[in-house]
Formats: structure tokens, sequence, C-alpha cells
């Protein structure tokens, strides 16, 4: 398993070029215009989410795993439904770095992009849904929702979990916004298995859990113990060891709901990471003061 990774690695770089984690395109989905510290690896990369000629989000692609590692943006639910009868697109950036046109639909994807991506006939019987780690609900327009379903933004979801306890934690997000008084920065991500990571069609890996924490830096009085920050881990496996979520559900898809600083702690360890920080200064705003004191 060590050998074919590392071969992969090798592999990305020599056909796909640089490998990067430059957001500038796209910082402004990012609090105080700083991305996460400490994430690092060989094989992410950056994904500025190009469509309709503007970007909608961010993303940390694992090119090694064929999943997101996160997707960070702005939560500002807009009115209107769940794009219908949208394509799922793929990403030409992660065939050639010296592509620099956004997100596109190919209805029959080519094995240069099926080599450097998952493409859709992956997720096709096996038995997981289409998970959205920047959901289509928490977007305002419709070209932000249809922007979410690039699969670069997608990972392996189990059914039940995508469709209740996860879908039940994106509406009470959306839900305290409204005591939000500035603009609330979210990071969704997952987290690999320790071993024996499992795969569907071979190629693209199955998550262990989901994780998400988001950043509302000035807020109204009446919840907060949800602000600035909040955190929460989901059982994508309802056979996980309670490690970091207990099953206390029969259908063992637990959502843990905790602070900001417990996810960091559980992040760095399951990522293998030194240090881990989401939001700078923990999303407290930084004040000037003149004079002494």
């Amino acid at each position: 398993m060590g050998f074919f990774s590392s071969l992969f690695r090798f592999i990305s770089v020599l056909f796909y070029g640089k490998i990067t984690t430059d957001f500038k395109p796209c910082i402004e989905f990012f609090y105080a215009k700083t991305i996460p510290q400490g994430i690092s690896g060989d094989g992410y990369q950056a994904l500025c989410q190009y469509y309709e000629s503007q970007y909608h989000f961010a993303t940390l692609y694992d090119r090694n795993r064929r999943i997101p590692l996160f997707s960070a943006y702005i939560l500002r639910p807009g009115e209107g439904s769940r794009p219908k009868n949208t394509n799922w697109m793929i990403e030409p950036r992660l065939v050639s770095d010296k592509v620099n046109t956004g997100m596109k639909y190919q209805k029959h994807p080519d094995q240069n992009v099926k080599n450097s991506q998952a493409v859709n006939e992956d997720y096709r019987n096996s038995g997981y849904s289409r998970g959205h780690l920047a959901p289509s609900g928490h977007q305002q327009t419709e070209e932000d929702k249809k922007a979410t379903f690039t699969l670069t933004n997608i990972v392996p979801q189990m059914e039940k979990f995508n469709n209740g306890p996860w879908k039940i934690l994106e509406e009470s997000m959306a839900k305290r916004l409204e005591v939000c008084t500035s603009k609330m920065y979210v990071i969704t991500g997952v987290m690999p298995y320790v071993n024996d990571e499992p795969t569907i069609n071979n190629r693209v890996t199955v998550p262990e859990y989901f994780w998400t924490a988001y950043c509302c830096p000035t807020f109204t009085a009446g919840l907060q113990n949800y602000f600035p920050t909040f955190a929460a881990v989901g059982r994508n496996d309802p056979n996980s060891k309670d490690d970091i979520v207990k099953k206390n559900t029969e259908d063992g898809h637990d959502v843990m709901e905790m602070s900001l600083e417990d996810l960091e702690k559980i992040l760095q360890k399951r990522l293998k990471m030194p240090k881990m920080s989401l939001f700078k200064n923990e999303c407290k705003e930084e004040k000037s003061f003149f004079g002494f004191g």
C-alpha cells in the first residue's frame, strides 16, 4: 500500500505538474483571508472552484484518494431548492496545470481525467451517495448552488448519514446564521481511516468521518455557546470504533458537537500534523489599541 501510494504521488507530480496549495484567487472564502494552518502533505492541491466566470468556494483536493480533504465557503443560503437535473462536473486543472478554465461537464471522461480525479461512474452502484462538503443548500444564487456539483467537492457518503444526521446539522448551521451579524465562514472536510482505507470502484477512498467548523466573529446575544466558533464530527461509517464519536444511536451515524479546539486536536492526531489552526486567531477579531494597556 505504501509503495503504490508513493508511486502515485510521484506520477501525479510528473504528469500533472506542480501540486499546489495556492488559494490566492479565492482567499476571500477563508476568515481573515488566512488558509488553515498546519495542513500539508503530498498530493494536496488547491482548487478555487470556478464556474460561470466567477469563484464560488475553495477546495483542498487529495489527489491520492481522489476526494476533497476540505471545502471552504461563506454560508449564505439563498432562495430556491436544490438544482434539478444538474450534471456532475470534473476539473480540467487536475489534468494539466496549463489549463485555466474552471469545472465542466464531460459526458465521457477520457483516461487522463480518470487518472487525475474521481468521475461520476465511480459512484454508480457503489452503495454510497455523492456527499457534498460545500452543500448547495448553503449557497446563495443558482450559479452558486450549481457550482457545488463538481466531483472535486464530493466524497462517498452513506445515504442514511447524508440525508439524516448530517443534513440536520447543515440545517441547524443555516438557522444559526440568523444570529450572526458578520459573514459566517465554514470549512467542512473528512477524515480518512487510520488503516485499510476502503474504496469504491477500486479508485475513490471512502472517509471514516465528516467534520465541519464555522467562524462568525460578531453575533447577537442568545446563543453564545455556538459562537464565535462551532465544530462537529459525524460518523460516516456506522461500525467505526468509539475513539472519536461514540455510537449512541441505532443506525450508528452519530454527530457530536464540540469546540473548535477539540476538533483541531482530533484533526491534528488523525491527519498526523504537527499543529492545526482552522481559523486565524480562533475567529477573534483583532482590535487596535492606542496608548498603553
